[in-house]
């Protein structure tokens, strides 16, 4: 993965408006006001360069400067790219430790730091999973939090027969023709994005806005945000808000942890900060295959999930399910199972409308549709109608790997051709 050194900055007068702003409050909830950016979430023009326009994963990955009337790049006002946030000397500066100070820490859990294995993954010695103390997902999978004044998790889509549509670890450099395909089809997902690859890529966050997603953060580096120490998670939180702030013009809600790795101490820091965590009932394991597991098995996880559309699992609730956009092996699985994801499930829709919210974002400038309003627009829509042949072409053009079986072109076109248009 390469590493673009360039970030985005805020003016020092900015710096002092959040100083200012932030000595002025009794919490941190009010951080997001000193935000600036020059994007207006209601009309984005995405500049037409070759990494906006091109589906050549190659030409699309190929670093650009972005357009310095829309951000200033100055790389000491941010962390260093896929470092914990507090890296570059953030955690000292004048913004950060006025919201750190705009905390009350003395009502924050007693919950110790978590720690790793030699091998790098958690270590759960001496933690009861039964009794679960902490809410710590990763032990239990608890999403109900065991204190007070703390935001529980969404982890489900309440209407029955309904596909939560998710996607981690965005923008991805490579997503052209996925994006493209997504709005061909009248498809609007939840998408959790990572501070450091909005500042890399902010163009595809621009995308992402414009094409009408679901935009929330996914923190700053991808840690296990449970092995943070308190300013490290803030830290983590706040530089994401920020640039997602400054290169689409909105401040999210709602995040979801890196691994689904939360507890009771990261919730009350997000919590601070007005952020509630999205998790998810189903799991592809999409970014593992080829990987840590096969495709064909991935391939069978979405099959499974597919099937429960019709067989009654979710006659009473719907789902929210974890896919990526981490890259070109992920999107092509999720374009080769679209079509059927649409046949079997009444609803394909982003969290923010299964979940009734309407002000996804601390800025009330974009609002989303309540799940009643999507079925008042959506009532007339033909399941059986076939799809444009631009959408068979957009979906060709993502290669498939060797190890699907399927060429780079047949394997997703054969599938695509049959998908059903139904506005969702």
């Amino acid at each position: 993965v390469q590493i673009k050194p360039l970030l985005l900055s805020l003016t020092l007068a900015q710096v002092a408006s959040f100083v200012s702003a932030a000595a002025s409050t009794t919490n941190g909830q009010d951080y997001w006001q000193s935000f600036k950016s020059n994007i207006n979430p209601l009309n984005v023009t995405l500049p037409k360069i070759t990494q906006t326009v091109s589906i050549n994963p190659t030409q699309e990955c190929t670093y650009y400067d972005p357009d310095t009337a829309l951000f200033n790049i100055d790389p000491t006002e941010w962390p260093s790219i896929w470092e914990v946030a507090t890296t570059n000397g953030m955690n000292t500066s004048a913004e950060f430790t006025a919201l750190y100070n705009s905390i009350d820490w003395t009502k924050a859990p007693n919950i110790p730091v978590r720690t790793l294995t030699s091998s790098g993954s958690l270590d759960f010695t001496g933690y009861d999973a039964n009794t679960d103390p902490d809410c710590w997902w990763s032990s239990s999978v608890c999403t109900v939090p065991k204190i007070a004044d703390v935001n529980p998790d969404i982890y489900y889509c309440p209407e029955p027969e309904t596909w939560g549509l998710t996607y981690d670890d965005g923008p991805n450099c490579s997503h052209n023709a996925f994006y493209d395909y997504l709005e061909e089809q009248k498809l609007t997902a939840s998408m959790f994005y990572i501070g450091s690859n909005v500042v890399d890529w902010p163009y595809g966050a621009m995308r992402g806005v414009k094409d009408g997603h679901h935009i929330a953060s996914h923190t700053w580096s991808h840690p296990m945000v449970t092995t943070l120490t308190n300013q490290e998670v803030l830290a983590e939180f706040y530089y994401t808000q920020k640039a997602i702030k400054l290169i689409t013009g909105l401040t999210p809600r709602y995040w979801r942890p890196p691994y689904g790795d939360v507890d009771d101490r990261v919730r009350w820091i997000a919590s601070q900060l007005g952020l509630t965590a999205i998790i998810w009932n189903l799991d592809t394991d999409d970014w593992a295959a080829g990987v840590t597991t096969t495709v064909a098995a991935v391939e069978e996880s979405y099959t499974d999930f597919i099937t429960m559309g019709k067989n009654g699992t979710f006659a009473n609730s719907g789902n929210i399910v974890l896919t990526h956009e981490i890259n070109n092996e992920t999107m092509s699985l999720a374009l080769q199972n679209l079509p059927a994801i649409r046949q079997n499930y009444q609803h394909v829709i982003n969290v923010a409308t299964c979940q009734n919210i309407t002000y996804p974002y601390f800025e009330n400038t974009v609002s989303f549709q309540s799940f009643s309003e999507y079925l008042g627009l959506n009532t007339t829509s033909s399941a059986s109608s076939s799809a444009s042949s631009s959408a068979s072409s957009v979906a060709s053009s993502i290669p498939i790997s060797a190890a699907s079986g399927s060429s780079p072109s047949s394997g997703v076109a054969s599938k695509v051709s049959s998908l059903s248009s139904t506005s969702s």
